[in-house]
């Protein structure tokens, strides 16, 4: 194959991740956008609705590091086509749910196919493209994401307000079916292949754990303190400990803790967690304030917000190709720095603001998110060895959604704290808005929050840079931020040698 030829290939190949990451976001946004709708239209309760989105986001966190387990096992591409066909499935049931039961149910098989295309489009980006060019693809692949928010938007304003929620849903199936089809005919699994374990119990303890530490914040945004809501909470953080001491003695853990022993992975993993939870509760306090202090319906809301998206899109590709250049540390670094000023501008905002600031904080974030994504994601998938690529990249995934989904049970917690909880709820799904007097009070009460997202963001900032004093320390850390070209050799107690892939996988 010419040079030529094989630039073809992977522009086209990189197209079709590029379409699975845009539906992904697409799903994000819109989803949000028709809670209100969903509530109505399915008569759920306000405490109910949000588990629409949280049982989604807590699906792909459990299964991230399995299905990518099994991308590794069976061919990174066969289970990202996969992740397309549960993905449609999934969201033409969620279209003909008739009750909260079914719709959060249905979201589940959705989150699914979710985890297989997220858990493996890094991966395959990693088969595809060598180290020298991958913070580049990645950065690409970040349009991809900016492009299906700023659709999510647009497409869930009309949809929502001149047809019905449900085609939020059904708009997912032609780009899925054409997608599917477009994997077929370019992606080629090209990857190593090993024999692996499931890790069941590390499943169901992280699974168990997680829910019942959300169960106990969401219910804390709309009742008080209980022996109920207690037990959920201590008896969540017993079964995460007890997820991380069973995980320590297993064979084939669900968090392979060889990954953690080459010294740039795990502040990375921690900067994405950090990142997470800082910055996925923006999207919801912006949000609030939009529609509770100032009025505006769920669509106007999110219109001041693409700038930032679009501004992100165009910014990823650079910083990708500037880590391709000097490593991780400088760009994603910067770029926390930069979000870290989006969220001190969100904090001032009070019931006056020009309605101004707000796009442009979020263009402020849109760049800051832009030069940390594309950087961050190749820092792992540089570090680690081929034969794993896929557990990492599902790793990376679990740890940005276990920051995404407790950002999203924060966000709640936080803004009931200055208002009545069931009125906080009401503005969160965006079913009313504030009078005048409780107004002020709740735009000073996301101060807070925005002050507390900032925190968490200096963290993942400092985690970030503190790669800069690990990039010397082993010859696996040295490979993942400089000799372009090659990829790092196994990890730490792992063979170097692997058989190779039974040929490419063809259809």
């Amino acid at each position: 194959m010419s040079t030529q030829e094989r630039e073809v290939n992977r522009t086209l190949a990189l197209i079709v991740i590029m379409v699975g990451v845009l539906m992904a976001a697409v799903d994000a946004t819109i989803v949000v956008l028709a809670l209100p709708e969903i509530e109505r239209g399915l008569h759920v309760p306000l405490d109910g609705v949000v588990w629409v989105v949280i049982s989604y986001l807590l699906v792909i966190t459990l299964l991230a590091t399995q299905v990518g387990r099994l991308g590794d096992m069976f061919g990174r591409v066969r289970m990202y086509e996969s992740g397309f066909l549960v993905f449609i499935v999934g969201s033409g049931l969620c279209a003909l749910a008739t009750n909260e039961t079914t719709i959060i149910a249905f979201r589940i098989v959705q989150g699914v196919g979710g985890a297989l295309i997220s858990a493996n489009s890094g991966a395959v980006i990693a088969d595809i493209f060598p180290r020298e060019e991958r913070g580049r693809a990645y950065g690409f692949n970040s349009i991809g994401y900016n492009v299906g928010a700023i659709l999510g938007i647009l497409l869930g304003g009309v949809i929502i307000s001149y047809i019905s929620w449900r085609w939020i849903f059904w708009i997912n199936v032609p780009p899925g079916i054409i997608a599917f089809a477009l994997a077929l005919r370019v992606l080629r699994d090209s990857g190593l292949r090993e024999r692996q374990r499931f890790d069941v119990l590390g499943m169901v303890l992280l699974g168990a754990g997680l829910f019942g530490v959300l169960w106990a914040m969401v219910r804390l945004a709309t009742t008080s303190f209980s022996g109920e809501v207690t037990a959920a909470l201590v008896g969540g953080v017993v079964l995460l400990c007890a997820f991380w001491l069973v995980e320590r003695g297993r064979e084939a853990p669900m968090l392979r803790m060889s990954l953690f022993s080459i010294p740039t992975v795990t502040p990375t993993l921690l900067a994405a967690l950090f990142q997470g939870l800082a910055n996925f509760a923006v999207l919801f306090l912006v949000i609030m304030y939009l529609q509770g202090v100032r009025g505006l319906s769920p669509l106007h809301a999110s219109l001041l917000l693409v700038p930032g998206y679009l501004i992100g899109g165009v910014v990823g590709p650079y910083a990708g190709r500037l880590s391709d250049r000097v490593g991780a540390v400088i760009p994603a670094t910067a770029g926390l720095a930069v979000q870290i000023a989006a969220l001190l501008i969100y904090a001032q905002l009070h019931v006056a603001t020009a309605l101004w600031v707000i796009p442009a904080a979020a263009v402020v974030n849109g760049i800051g998110a832009g030069g940390f994504f594309p950087a961050n994601n190749a820092a792992v998938m540089k570090a680690v060895p081929q034969d794993q690529f896929g557990i990492a990249s599902g790793l990376l995934r679990t740890f940005a959604n276990v920051g995404m989904v407790f950002s999203f049970a924060v966000a709640i917690l936080v803004a009931a704290r200055s208002i009545p909880r069931s009125l906080a709820f009401a503005i969160f799904v965006g079913s009313t808005h504030l009078s005048t007097g409780l107004a002020g009070v709740f735009a000073t009460g996301l101060h807070a929050a925005f002050y507390s997202s900032a925190v968490f963001m200096v963290l993942a900032a400092l985690l970030s840079a503190t790669r800069v004093f690990r990039r010397g320390a082993g010859g696996a850390t040295r490979l993942s931020e400089t000799a372009p070209g090659r990829d790092s050799p196994a990890s730490p107690g792992r063979p170097q040698s692997r058989s190779p892939a039974r040929g490419r996988v063809r259809r």
